[in-house]
């Protein structure tokens, strides 16, 4: 059984943050809500999630900032922004700051849930097969792709990391980190780097860039 779909609601209303949650818990979503946008900045950076809808006007860090910080930080969860604001130029400024659909309140429900499923349907067809120095990285297959039509395969925790860095391109993991959310149960931070040395051998000693004095990204940039 897929896991459920988790969604972060960044929403200060505190009606419509209680009808939210209950029409998406009843939807099958695990929801998690930041009624702030210091709040929702902090779980979008520390956490993942397969969707978010944002609000605009938030306490603390506006939600087009939110967003911003999110993708300069290497964060692309799909993101509906969900706002008041819903003039053309509004719905172009979110759009722009990196938001994958807007939706202007009011609004109906199930054009909500629909444009939900969208956005996750899109996001899961292109994150299949993610581009990696070396090949494309299967996300169902455990395997690399290279350019001549040949594949190697890797072993769980050989594709666990490469998906990893490969789904966040421009976030520099520390060892703690890919430990914590790649080798659950293992202690000794040592083994990140043993299967950082598989990868680069098995596909390509382009694949992982260390970062010196501070961890691991995707290679080749």
């Amino acid at each position: 059984m897929l896991p459920a779909p988790r969604l972060l609601l960044v929403e200060d209303d505190a009606e419509l943050v209680a009808m939210l949650e209950e029409l998406l818990t009843g939807e099958g979503y695990v929801v998690e809500v930041a009624r702030d946008g210091h709040r929702g900045l902090h779980l979008g950076l520390t956490r993942e999630y397969d969707v978010a809808v944002l609000d605009r006007g938030l306490p603390a860090v506006e939600g087009l900032d939110l967003l911003a910080r999110l993708r300069r930080r290497g964060r692309f969860v799909p993101v509906l922004v969900l706002s008041a604001l819903g003039t053309a130029s509004d719905r172009v400024d979110g759009l722009d700051a990196g938001a994958e659909d807007y939706l202007v309140k009011p609004f109906d429900v199930e054009e909500l849930l629909a444009r939900l499923r969208s956005l996750r349907r899109r996001h899961e067809e292109r994150a299949e097969r993610l581009e990696v120095p070396g090949g494309s990285l299967s996300l169902s297959a455990r395997e690399v792709r290279r350019p001549d039509g040949s594949r190697v395969e890797l072993s769980e925790r050989e594709h666990l990391l490469a998906t990893q860095l490969a789904r966040f391109p421009t976030r520099v993991f520390t060892r703690d980190e890919l430990l914590a959310t790649v080798f659950e149960g293992a202690e000794d931070p040592g083994v990140v780097d043993t299967y950082v040395h598989y990868l680069r051998r098995k596909v390509d000693r382009r694949l992982v860039r260390t970062v010196r004095g501070v961890g691991y990204s995707l290679g080749d940039r």
